[in-house]
């Protein structure tokens, strides 16, 4: 396990760092957020003949669900390795280019849909992400944006957080995606869709289970390395976090399996 001074806090926008992540993040994260990407897709009315973008799209969850009703899907990702990534899948309907998602290098009113799911809200500017998403849809056009209920964000980050909370709450670290914190409530969240230009916005919430694979101790330590609030703990605090965190896992594990509920709000809004 890693000590809290080798520990760093994840670094969201750098691209190099989600260059490293793809493999890990489409095997461990890609199977849970495309539940999130699925019924976030489902909301928008898009067919055969529509014009699709997909911000930070990551390994391509949205955008792959948004493929499926045969639309012509754009997806966009500042990482390169994630881009490359979601070409590799072949699909025709699917073309994925490297672009900063808060300055689109895409013309006005140029989809008849947009949709980021657990993108926006990592941007430092994620006010220039929406505005951008607006912009390129068009009048009458429709977007759907996901986003955590929880400033904590969700799954392990989510369950680690509330430990330390509950344990050392002087120590817990600000997350460094003030958006995080901003859209995770449903309130301010409607309010910050319309300020970007968006009309009508209809916020829902939707839970599923992370299930995380503990059969390897080892693995599970590994993982708060990624964890911003690890990082503010001492030696005595970081082992005593992990002791707590291991004895969730054993009180509420089946099997090897390990569930952590995780609550994700997702905004649709039409574009006036």
């Amino acid at each position: 396990m890693l000590s809290s001074e080798q520990a760093k806090p994840l670094p969201y926008n750098d691209p190099a760092h989600w260059d490293k992540m793809v493999t890990a993040y489409e095997a461990q994260s890609q199977p849970f957020t495309t539940l999130f990407a699925d019924a976030a897709v489902a909301t928008l009315p898009i067919g055969p003949s529509s014009k699709v973008l997909d911000v930070a799209t990551g390994t391509g969850a949205a955008a792959l669900a948004a493929a499926r009703t045969g639309a012509a899907v754009t997806a966009i990702d500042f990482s390169a390795g994630m881009v490359a990534r979601v070409r590799a899948h072949g699909l025709p309907n699917i073309e994925a280019r490297q672009m900063d998602g808060q300055a689109l290098d895409l013309p006005d009113a140029a989809f008849d849909a947009a949709v980021s799911v657990f993108g926006v809200m990592l941007f430092p500017d994620w006010r220039a992400g929406l505005r951008e998403m607006a912009r390129v849809t068009r009048s009458g056009g429709s977007a759907a944006i996901a986003v955590w209920k929880s400033a904590d964000g969700a799954a392990v980050h989510l369950l680690l957080s509330q430990i330390i909370r509950r344990l050392y709450p002087d120590n817990i670290t600000p997350m460094p995606c003030t958006g995080l914190a901003e859209l995770a409530d449903p309130g301010r969240f409607a309010a910050a869709v319309i300020a970007a230009g968006f009309s009508e916005p209809v916020v829902a919430e939707i839970t599923h289970d992370f299930k995380l694979n503990v059969a390897n101790p080892g693995d599970v330590d590994k993982l708060f390395e990624f964890m911003p609030h690890w990082s503010g703990l001492d030696a005595d605090k970081s082992a005593a976090v992990a002791r707590t965190f291991r004895a969730e896992i054993d009180s509420r594990r089946v099997g090897d399996i390990f569930a952590i509920p995780s609550t994700a709000l997702i905004a649709t809004a039409l574009r006036p």
